[in-house]
């Protein structure tokens, strides 16, 4: 299919706490570390005594024993056994960190895990009603989601309406906008509506704050830059976790791979208002070994049929992806 108008498809161990455990390091045990060699897009997860056999260390950021999880394949599996581990319910959970107990957009819990990675669960704090006046056509947001239904706020752009706001912060999940419950609803849905928002008019948003220990009170940050360098995860490789298929163990992303998911993380946040490493890593692999922008065009029908990217996006992104293959950037 040529690049052209496009639609959205329709398509139909138990863990214990572990009392006055060292944090520092992030060290995680691990059983078998044998490297996946399937592609598991579009496969169902396999049986739980095929998973790859990780244990990661987690706590939750505000304040705990440290937890040992393991037996995920995704991030509401993750989610659940984090859950688990804390006596708690998974839907309190809005992110995690990896490293960090802080709200360092740098350091959030994506499509990939180290596997020495030490996990940090952001769980549910105080509820916030906000009026905000729209009086710029943008409002300086940058959007992102958990993977499990809380879009949450990634970055605010100083000097922004937003950054006027200052209960406004970084971290803070949307939880209803002019008394729309989102719950559940996409980042680059989101972030559509708030883009949509009549110039000039007044809106309130309901917002939600991660839970802060009093380690955690600071002034508040405006998230992650753009240009950062930081990896993530400093082990042997990475745990890759899909929105559809299992998750694989992989080699540490290659110099090639980091500077094309950047690259097209950044596209996404210019273009939608998002930023997604996951979804800019599948695109990127998607890409890889295709020869023509009509060619990645049908791949990514294929394999994303539920976002409506723009053509001049994607030829962005295409040749964002050249560009990292001949280390133009």
């Amino acid at each position: 299919m040529p690049l052209g108008p496009w639609r959205k498809k329709n398509k139909s161990t138990k863990e214990h706490l572990v009392e006055n455990e060292e944090v520092s390091g992030g060290q995680a045990g691990a059983g078998s570390l044998s490297k996946s060699t399937v592609n598991g897009a579009g496969l169902p997860p396999p049986p739980a005594d095929q998973r790859p056999k990780l244990v990661f260390h987690t706590q939750l950021a505000h304040g705990s024993p440290t937890g040992r999880i393991e037996g995920f394949t995704n991030v509401k599996e993750l989610y659940a056994k984090i859950a688990e581990a804390f006596n708690i319910t998974a839907p309190e959970i809005l992110f995690c960190t990896l490293n960090t107990y802080k709200i360092d957009m740098d350091k959030l819990l994506g499509g990939q895990i180290g596997l020495e990675d030490f996990i940090f669960a952001h769980i549910k704090g105080l509820k916030k009603e906000v009026e905000i006046h729209k009086s710029e056509d943008a409002l300086g947001l940058t959007i992102t989601d958990n993977g499990a239904g809380y879009a949450f706020i990634k970055r605010i752009k100083e000097g922004s309406v937003v950054d006027r706001v200052k209960v406004i912060n970084v971290g803070d999940h949307v939880e209803c906008i002019n008394g729309r419950n989102i719950v559940g609803t996409r980042h680059y849905e989101v972030a559509r509506m708030l883009k949509e928002l009549p110039k000039d008019k007044s809106f309130t948003l309901k917002l939600v704050e991660p839970m802060k220990s009093f380690e955690m009170l600071e002034p508040r940050s405006r998230g992650a830059k753009p240009a950062s360098d930081n990896k993530i995860g400093t082990g042997k490789g990475t745990l890759r976790l899909r929105s559809k298929g299992p998750a694989t163990v992989e080699e540490e992303p290659t110099e090639f791979e980091e500077k094309a998911v950047k690259k097209v993380d950044d596209l996404l946040e210019s273009y939608m208002g998002i930023r997604d490493t996951e979804l800019a890593a599948t695109m990127v692999e998607v890409g890889r070994d295709k020869k023509n922008p009509d060619e990645f065009a049908m791949a990514l029908d294929e394999t994303l049929g539920d976002f409506a990217f723009p053509d001049e996006f994607v030829f962005d992104v295409w040749g964002a992806i050249g560009d990292a293959k001949q280390g133009r950037f």
